[in-house]
């Protein structure tokens, strides 16, 4: 399906030998995950949003750390603790020439929970919050407790024209006829599957792009992506396969830009259910009561794992060993947590302590096609597993069949997995990832959303939710360092590493890496 705005074919057109030899208004990139919609608020997911950001902004931008600032927001203040007061940016107009006003900010939010099909919705980042309108540039939002991660929801919600988008469905989005936003570009050919087209907002507020028109490629494959930057069809490449980064780096005219990521890559385990499908005696019997329940068993299976080997060998050193869900710099972290050390046979004598002296069998399920070198890491796993005592089958999946199961693919609808391996990006501090992947799933208040696992900790649901409404940033720093020690103390998930980011560009470009693995045009420029 072919789904074109006519008015702008004309303006993107790029030269016929190729974007990289084009005039150096044209900027061509080439990506590895495919843009679902390009509906703001269809499916919150890294490529869709990629891509939103483009043609829409939001209140609050965050930098390259994910750290808010000033976007179509220009300055906030607490009123009192359940109320914010934004002042929105005088002199901004839609790219249909319209003005933005508070109108369309309060029309978002009642837009965003009623998108229809959503795979992922983004009401996690309105629900719970009222939006009133002060003046055209004055909007307040209020909640009905403290709320500290204001600034980090609406850094995820774009702003969409009233005018544009009420009564809009997706599919006219995807067209263009509703695609109207504040953003640096304006919205020229979305074609599903293969690439989005974009051309320079030559009226945008803040500062503008050196690129008058983008193409954005969708090439999935590793070695085709590489070689269509090395061959001049594009000029920049995001997921940079970890082998081809030394290659990249000693090649004249091609640079390589790496940044520590958000991602947490981890194991997630059901030590919910007192028997849990994928675990079975040495014999085939399913095992009752679960080991997985008890921390000792936890505990083993993370010294099972060498980390360091993983990260060299797999990762190419394109990675950091993880022992806890955020980097260093990211509010929550606590320096005294380290990775658990390679020790496969205190992982065995635990193992004996928790009376599996011959240990059991596991089926270890994981995608090959979401991560860094997912298989392959989980393939490592599996093994080390094995040598500990814990004999290990793996199953991989598509990404899409298995977040479907390890979602719901269980009896009645519950997770079928037992254990498996995902990540999770932290949005600026551990306060999301907890809340997300670790406290006690409460689906309609927003808690455990990620938490496939089911497990459930009193002690730390509790420091969770003191964190929660703690608008003081050091206090909540403090009390998620203690959140992160109780659950890494009790081996609640098992971290394995930070993955890295990494881009390459050729020719004299230089850009700035986002930990959110995020590819902005706007954030890449030619050197002079």
């Amino acid at each position: 399906m072919r789904l074109i705005v006519t008015s702008l074919l004309a303006a993107l057109a790029f030269a016929a030998v190729g974007p990289a030899s084009a005039p150096a208004q044209n900027l061509a990139i080439a990506v590895q995950q495919e843009p679902t919609s390009i509906d703001p608020h269809f499916h919150y997911a890294a490529p869709n949003n990629q891509v939103a950001r483009h043609v829409f902004d939001n209140l609050i931008h965050t930098d390259a750390r994910l750290q808010p600032m000033p976007g179509l927001a220009e300055s906030w203040r607490v009123v009192d603790d359940r109320t914010w007061e934004f002042r929105l940016r005088r002199g901004v107009s839609f790219h249909d020439g319209s003005p933005f006003t508070a109108e369309d900010v309060a029309f978002t939010f009642q837009r965003v929970p009623q998108v229809q099909n959503s795979p992922g919705s983004f009401a996690l980042f309105t629900r719970g919050k009222m939006v009133t309108v002060i003046d055209p540039h004055t909007i307040r939002i209020t909640t009905a407790a403290p709320y500290p991660l204001m600034l980090n929801d609406l850094g995820m919600v774009a702003i969409v024209s009233r005018r544009a988008a009420e009564g809009a469905t997706t599919e006219q989005f995807n067209s263009g006829r509703a695609a109207i936003g504040t953003g640096p570009f304006r919205l020229g050919e979305f074609r599903p599957g293969e690439r989005v087209e974009l051309a320079v907002n030559d009226g945008y507020w803040g500062e503008r792009p050196g690129w008058r028109q983008v193409m954005i490629r969708l090439i999935r494959s590793n070695p085709a992506r590489v070689a269509a930057l090395l061959g001049g069809q594009v000029d920049v490449i995001d997921h940079v396969p970890t082998t081809d980064i030394t290659r990249l780096r000693g090649t004249a005219g091609v640079s390589v830009v790496q940044v520590p990521s958000s991602y947490v890559v981890f194991l997630s385990l059901d030590s919910n259910r007192d028997v849990t499908p994928h675990v079975r005696d040495n014999q085939g019997r399913l095992l009752h009561p679960n080991p997985l329940r008890d921390a000792r068993v936890r505990r083993a299976m993370s010294l099972a794992v060498n980390r360091d080997a993983i990260v060299e060998r797999i990762m190419d050193g394109a990675a950091v060993p993880a022992g806890q869900l955020v980097q260093e710099g990211f509010l929550g972290h606590d320096p005294a947590l380290r990775p658990d050390r390679f020790d496969p046979a205190q992982a065995r004598a635990l193992l004996t302590q928790a009376g599996y002296p011959e240990g059991f069998h596991i089926t270890l399920h994981s995608p090959n096609d979401r991560y860094v070198n997912d298989a392959r890491i989980a393939e490592a796993v599996a093994q080390m597993f094995t040598r500990a005592g814990i004999r290990t089958t793996l199953e991989t999946y598509t990404r899409n069949v298995f977040f479907t199961r390890a979602t719901s693919g269980g009896e009645l609808g519950t997770p079928e997995f037992s254990v498996y391996l995902t990540a999770f990006p932290a949005n600026g501090e551990a306060l999301s990832a907890l809340t997300a992947t670790l406290a006690t799933q409460n689906m309609a208040a927003g808690l455990g959303t990620n938490n496939r696992g089911r497990y459930s900790n009193v002690r730390l649901d509790a420091r969770i939710a003191l964190a929660a409404r703690t608008t003081d940033s050091a206090e909540r720093g403090r009390i998620l360092a203690e959140a992160q020690r109780i659950a890494m103390q009790d081996a609640a998930l098992i971290p394995l590493h930070f993955q890295m980011n990494t881009w390459a560009l050729r020719g004299r470009l230089t850009m700035v890496g986002r930990a959110d693995e995020s590819t902005f045009a706007f954030d890449i420029k030619r050197q002079p």
